[in-house]
């Protein structure tokens, strides 16, 4: 069945519905969903630049009791290979990561229960005294046993961290917002609800999120419509994503089993989910899981941005996915593209335009 209507009714700027999108999964006319996605990208950024953001992951915790069946970086709490970074070697690594002109942090762990609220809130104020940079960091997850742990409300927990210095909140941990998917994958991680009210009391309590998508867990065309629903529902309840970032499932060296989903599938997903979702202005790339070059390829299919530079990452790594790419090597793909390389912040703000040939002196290897 051809899906050239609905591609034409979404040129026309109408909305998509859920059925709308299950037929455009069912399709294999990728190429096709890609202009559609490069023009809708167009609408919003009109100027051939591409962004990124140097930035770093910070695994602060592997202790973690959420067990999802698809993680390869936890450790139960009380495993003798679980850990907690010390302070100082925190403080270490955001010292490089500002070193080369990194401007984000994303930190993120497992469900630990056994560090108390004042943990977080402590360790951020500490970071603030000795660093101007932003934290985006926490995933709802984390923030759901932070309430556990603390006794306090969802909306008390917002706004201590970013009293204490906590800037937007990674949208971790959606994986798929339905909960048939969810309780087969993550049984104790909670509900789609919850993890929608975390994202729209980030926005009430003066901060911002990201929204995210994980394909590849055997879930259905429905369940993936469903998740763009609940996502575009939400940002027109509350405006609170900066950004939509999907990536594939990786079943290397987890309790999962599961077919790779290929380069097409995911450029597919990526152009259905920014012709759906009319409201979110920045989609990123996910050149982590998938590779350099398909990243490059997510340059005509929706996105208009590259992520961050993640000078560290051990969580996707674990599962034994992880590209390895420096600040020079996502200059360099973006002009391959035909764009004009731009580094941001986390809010989508211009610090660099790169003339043409420029690189940056300062770069990084990646650890993990």
């Amino acid at each position: 069945m051809s899906i050239d209507h609905i591609l034409e009714r979404a040129r026309n700027g109408e909305r998509l519905s859920v059925d709308d999108a299950i037929k455009l999964y069912e399709s294999d006319e990728v190429e096709k969903m890609g202009e559609v996605a490069n023009e809708k990208m167009k609408k919003w950024h009109p100027e051939p630049k591409t962004s990124f953001v140097i930035g770093r992951n910070v695994n602060y915790t592997n202790l973690c009791d959420t067990y999802c069946r698809f993680c390869a970086f936890y450790r139960p709490p009380n495993a003798e290979d679980g850990y907690v970074l010390d302070d100082d070697v925190i403080f270490q690594k955001i010292q490089e990561t500002k070193d080369v002109n990194g401007t984000e942090i994303l930190m993120q762990g497992g469900t630990n229960p056994n560090l108390p609220f004042s943990y977080y809130t402590n360790l951020l104020r500490e970071i603030k005294k000795r660093f101007d940079i932003t934290m985006h960091s926490f995933s709802p997850a984390e923030i759901y046993k932070m309430v556990e742990v603390s006794g306090l409300s969802l909306e008390q927990v917002l706004t201590e961290l970013h009293e204490a210095g906590l800037d937007s909140v990674p949208g971790g941990g959606a994986e798929i917002l339905d909960n048939r998917t969810r309780r087969r994958i993550s049984r104790l991680k909670g509900t789609w609800e919850e993890w929608i009210e975390c994202m729209k009391m980030v926005k009430k309590v003066g901060m911002h999120g990201t929204a995210t998508m994980v394909i590849g867990f055997g879930e259905t065309y429905e369940e993936r419509a469903l998740h763009l629903q609940r996502v575009r529902d939400a940002q027109d309840d509350a405006d609170c994503f900066l950004a939509f970032i999907s990536w594939t499932f990786q079943p290397e060296n987890t309790n999962m089993k599961g077919e790779k989903v290929t380069p097409r599938d995911y450029l597919k997903n990526l152009a259905i989910s920014r012709i759906f979702l009319d409201n979110i202005a920045n989609f990123q790339s996910s050149w982590v899981t998938m590779g350099p070059e398909t990243g490059k390829k997510s340059l005509s299919y929706g996105c208009n941005d590259f992520g961050s530079t993640m000078m560290e990452e051990n969580v996707v790594s674990a599962a034994g996915a992880t590209y390895k790419v420096d600040t020079n090597l996502i200059i360099r793909l973006i002009r391959e593209a035909g764009k004009i390389p731009v580094q941001r912040d986390t809010k989508y703000n211009t610090i660099h335009e790169f003339a043409e040939g420029e690189v940056v002196e300062k770069d990084f290897v990646m650890q993990n």
